[in-house]
């Protein structure tokens, strides 16, 4: 009987090693395929991150500064987060002497670290005042303090603020300038593995818009820079009218002899008008009278002489008495 049990158990054994050894094997190759498959993706991971490595490093170098300008691009986005305004103010104030005040207006832009965009000075002749105008860029950030100094100038007379936020726009651009630049590297990579003269042309017409669109972009992206970090400031100085004392009603004697005085100028004036207006005439006038005077005097001096044919005036002979009648002759 022990021999017997002995004999049938030894196969059942068998063939449980035998299954133990096939399940084995099919772990291993289950394993094997999985490592496999696992090593083939690390590698293609690997691959995908070599290459995305390559084309930063592409992108980093193309920018300006190298290495440099894809920090600057990587930091950009954190700039952008920040709110962008653009400020403008205008005021107005009026100063004893504007030359004066518009020497204080240029120190006050300067000490902050702005400047004078514009300037203009005009001078009214009726009054005789001057009035200026003038564009201050000041930092947004000494903004307050630049105005709290142009109102001690003077008397306010008008204030004016606006405020505009870009920040959309700024955030807009500088995203744009990133896809922009990523797309100019790439269009580069192409033209360096290009073969063809056909494919070469057609990359550098392709490269040629796309830089010029970042040139548009950067252009864009320095005004709004400029516009959020300096505060226009438009600034207008004007004189004091003359003040006008305050009079009586009634006038004095004072004033009578100033109104009289003013009127014997303003008459003699009116006389040397006239006379300089009747000067030439009376000129031309005179010289006529004189050529006149001359010629009547000259005639005057010359006589004409008698002709023949007139007659000589009878000589005066004495004349005998009348006869008397005959008669006896008495002494």
């Amino acid at each position: 009987m022990n021999t017997l049990r002995t004999s049938r158990t030894r196969p059942v054994q068998a063939l449980a090693g035998i299954l133990l050894v096939a399940s084995l094997a099919l772990a291993g190759c289950s394993g094997g395929a999985d490592d496999a498959s696992s090593s083939s993706d690390g590698a293609a991971a690997a691959r995908g991150a070599d290459s995305g490595a390559l084309e930063d490093q592409a992108a980093s170098e193309s920018k300006p500064g190298g290495k440099g300008g894809g920090a600057q691009a990587s930091t950009a986005p954190q700039a952008a987060t920040g709110p962008h305004i653009i400020r403008t103010v205008s005021v107005s104030v009026q100063v004893k002497n504007v030359p004066k005040a518009l020497a204080k207006v240029r120190a006050t832009a300067e000490n902050v670290g702005g400047f004078v965009g514009s300037e203009t000075t005009t001078l009214d002749e009726e009054e005789g005042a001057e009035n200026t105008d003038v564009v201050l860029r000041v930092p947004v950030a000494e903004y307050e303090r630049v105005l709290d100094a142009l109102e001690g100038t003077g008397k306010l007379l008008h204030r004016e603020a606006k405020a505009t936020d870009v920040t959309d726009q700024v955030v807009d651009v500088e995203s744009r300038i990133t896809t922009q630049r990523a797309s100019v590297n790439r269009i580069r990579e192409l033209m360096d593995r290009a073969t063809k003269l056909a494919d070469v042309v057609t990359l550098e017409g392709e490269l040629s818009s796309r830089q010029a669109d970042l040139e548009s972009l950067l252009a864009r992206q320095a005004s709004l820079k400029d516009r959020t970090s300096l505060a226009t400031i438009n600034v207008s100085l004007s004189e004091n009218p003359a003040e006008e004392s305050d009079k009586d009603d009634d006038p004095g004697v004072l004033d009578a002899l100033a109104g009289g005085w003013n009127a014997f100028v303003s008459m003699l004036r009116w006389i040397v008008v006239a006379l300089a207006a009747v000067l030439p005439f009376a000129a031309v006038a005179a010289l006529l009278v004189f050529v006149w005077l001359r010629l009547t005097r000259a005639r005057r001096q010359h006589p004409v002489p008698a002709t023949a044919t007139d007659p000589a005036p009878a000589a005066s002979l004495p004349t005998a008495p009348p006869a008397r009648p005959d008669g006896p002759h008495q002494d």
